[in-house]
């Protein structure tokens, strides 16, 4: 089996997939970590550390790297410095959208690699890229750590690999165009030698969990949609936090790009606002439609955009998931592959009895596959600033994933049996 990619250049030495690889994703790291060290050299040189020495910025900006792919940073206190009493604390909380940075660079890399490799040999470019990342995070774990952050070595290599990972599998797929391109294997031959019952059972489950994604996509959509609303209405209160601050000009651009990475953040707490079941800024807080309790906040500027709750307009924001359920049932209707229906009909001749209960299984299930990722998507936007009561900062993923689950299987339910009267509007 060959393992090197086709020459470049005649009388050039092909190189080999695995270096290709470690090249390509070493790149990616090398660019995630200077674009996080711009702002921290900007604010250095308008002496915005009191620590002006170069190491203690380079552990800094190790740290953030690290940070923005996920990597839990333990801090130690001095004795007395919380109320609370605590010495350490772990930060957890990391910016989601500039996790997109390091995602976006993979996925250019995998892009790259797919174009390189033959259709049984891409794993040997993601092997080694995969274990150059996991070096490249290791060694800023080991070297970025000090008296006041710990970091776990082995965390620093494995959790920036699913960034990674991910980005440079779906450039290598959206590069390969199929999965017989991408991993040798034809899958859709292997389906073909199933039988018929196995590929309706396949393409009901696979539509059921495009249909949850659908939702919960939508969901979040309308998440952003009311986080700028938020923002826009309370524009001359973040403003006015700006001036209270005084940053100058670094400083205030530095700490927007922390909070524009914050956004994704934002949409999954908007999330639990939505559902009903909130979410919180430290422990003993609660923001959601019904009541508001808060503490004492950070002067960060954009937490002057959180909801007030208790009005008509907040409770009517619960309606939102519901209309994303609809929005997600009409899909799979339009999709056309509610095999489970017609499976149904043909083992019970009672169409009164059979229409009913597989659309309200189907609200259940495609409720289930909403939930499950509005948890996952409400888990990853949250977390711990390690500071204080600010060990408990997000919405709860459990009661999050199950008020959606509920709402989004409503709102299927009513979409699915009304969709047909919009398609006959349609054709119209």
């Amino acid at each position: 089996m060959k393992i090197l990619t086709r020459p470049k250049t005649p009388g050039v030495l092909p190189m080999p997939l695995w270096l290709q690889g470690a090249v390509e994703l070493g790149q990616a790291a090398v660019l995630s970590a200077l674009l996080i060290f711009l702002p921290l050299i900007g604010v250095w040189f308008a002496d915005g550390f009191t620590d002006r020495n170069f190491a203690s910025l380079a552990r800094l900006g190790g740290q953030a790297w690290l940070l923005i792919h996920g990597v839990p940073l333990t801090l130690t206190f001095p004795a007395g410095t919380l109320a609370t009493g605590a010495t350490s604390g772990v930060l957890s909380l990391f910016p989601l959208g500039l996790t997109l940075i390091p995602f976006f660079l993979s996925w250019r890399a995998g892009r790259r690699l797919a174009r390189a490799s033959y259709a049984d040999q891409l794993w040997q470019a993601m092997l080694g890229a995969l274990g150059t990342y996991a070096i490249l995070g290791s060694v800023a774990a080991y070297f970025s750590a000090n008296e006041d952050v710990s970091i776990s070595v082995a965390a620093g290599a494995l959790i920036p690999l699913v960034s990674a990972g991910l980005g440079i599998f779906v450039g290598a797929r959206r590069e390969a165009g199929s999965w017989v391109r991408l991993i040798g294997m034809d899958l859709t031959d292997w389906i073909s030698r199933t039988s018929q019952h196995s590929r309706w059972a396949g393409s009901y489950v696979w539509a059921v969990v495009r249909a949850g994604a659908v939702g919960v996509t939508a969901a979040l959509g309308f998440s952003a949609l009311l986080v700028a609303v938020a923002l826009a209405m309370s524009w001359a209160e973040i403003v006015t936090v700006y001036q209270y601050l005084d940053a100058g000009i670094v400083g205030s651009a530095v700490l927007t790009v922390v909070e524009l990475g914050f956004v994704p953040n934002f949409m999954g707490w908007a999330l639990g606002w939505t559902s009903g079941a909130g979410f919180s800024i430290g422990t003993g807080s609660l923001i959601s439609p019904l009541e508001t309790t808060v503490g004492p906040l950070p002067a960060v500027p954009v937490l002057a955009a959180l909801p007030a709750g208790g009005g008509e307009y907040a409770v009517a924001a619960l309606i939102l998931p519901v209309i994303a359920g609809f929005l997600a049932g009409w899909w799979f209707l339009r999709e056309g592959e509610n095999h489970f229906d017609e499976w149904l009909s043909l083992k019970i001749r009672a169409r009164w009895f059979t229409a009913p209960v597989s659309t309200l299984l189907l609200g259940v299930f495609v409720g289930l596959v909403s939930g499950i990722l509005a948890a996952a998507a409400v888990l990853i936007s949250g977390g711990s600033a390690g500071i204080g009561r600010f060990v408990d900062v997000g919405a709860d993923p459990l009661w999050t994933g199950l008020w959606i689950a509920a709402e989004l299987a409503v709102g299927v339910v009513v979409g699915y049996a009304v969709g047909p009267f919009l398609e006959r509007e349609e054709r119209r």
